[in-house]
C-alpha cells in the first residue's frame, strides 16, 4: 500500500437505510486494489448522533461519529444512501442536506442516492448542477428550481457531485469509485462490466488486480 495518508469516505447511516443502495460500494472500497492505490481508503460511518441505528434491512449501526463532529476538511467524500425519512420526515433529514451543502462549497464530493436526491432538491443543491433521481416529477415534487438540470441516466456526476436513480447501485458505486480514483481505469471497466452487465469474462482482470 502507498504510504500516502489514508483518505477517510464517510457515510451517512440513518434508521430505514437503503443498506443495498450502497453495498457495492462498502464492500468493494476494502477490496485489493482500491487499497493499494495511493493513500487507500477508509470507511467511517456517520450518524446524527451517537446512538444506534436499524437499517431497511434489519442490521444495527453504531455510528463511528456523530454528524455535528464531521468536518469537510477531514473527509474525502460524504455518501448519503436513501431511506423513507427522506420523504416523510424530511426536515428531519435536513441537517445532513445542510452537511452536504457544506461540503460541495469547500470542494469536498458528495455523493447521493434515491430519497438523498430529494434532501438534496429541498436544499437548493441541484438548481444550477447537472442530476438524476427516480424520476423528474419525484424532484418537482420537492418545489426545487433545478428541472431544467436533470438528466434521464442512472447515474450522473456534476464536478463534485454525483447523484444516482434508486435502481442502480452499481452504477452509483461505478463513479463513487472513479471520482475517488480507487481503481484503475482498466479494472474499473471490468469492474462495472462484471457487476452491471454480467461479463463472466472481466472477473479474470478483477482477480488479476486483487493479488497482492
Amino acid at each position: 500500500m502507498s504510504s500516502s495518508p489514508t483518505r477517510t469516505v464517510h457515510v451517512a447511516v440513518y434508521d430505514h437505510m437503503a443498506d443495498w443502495e450502497i453495498g457495492h460500494v462498502l464492500a468493494h472500497l476494502r477490496s485489493g486494489e482500491a487499497q493499494r492505490r495511493p493513500g487507500g481508503v477508509r470507511v467511517a460511518t456517520v450518524g446524527m448522533g451517537n446512538a444506534p441505528v436499524t437499517t431497511m434491512g434489519g442490521l444495527t449501526i453504531l455510528p463511528d461519529i456523530a454528524l455535528p463532529r464531521l468536518k469537510p476538511s477531514e473527509s474525502s467524500m460524504l455518501i448519503l444512501p436513501g431511506a423513507d425519512t427522506w420523504d416523510c420526515a424530511p426536515e428531519a433529514m435536513a441537517p445532513f442536506s445542510s452537511a452536504a451543502g457544506i461540503f460541495l462549497d469547500t470542494g469536498v464530493p458528495v455523493a447521493a442516492i434515491c430519497g438523498a436526491t430529494a434532501g438534496l432538491a429541498r436544499e437548493g443543491l441541484l438548481d444550477d448542477r447537472a442530476h438524476t433521481s427516480a424520476a423528474p416529477e419525484y424532484l418537482l415534487a420537492t418545489g426545487y428550481a433545478g428541472f431544467r438540470h436533470y438528466r434521464d441516466d442512472l447515474a450522473v456526476t456534476d464536478g463534485d457531485l454525483i447523484t444516482a436513480n434508486p435502481i442502480a447501485p452499481v452504477e452509483f458505486a461505478r463513479e463513487i469509485f472513479r471520482l475517488l480514483d480507487v481503481y484503475s481505469p482498466r479494472v474499473l471497466d471490468a469492474w462495472y462490466r462484471l457487476f452491471g452487465r454480467h461479463d463472466r469474462d472481466a472477473y479474470a482482470v478483477l482477480a488479476e488486480a486483487s493479488r497482492p
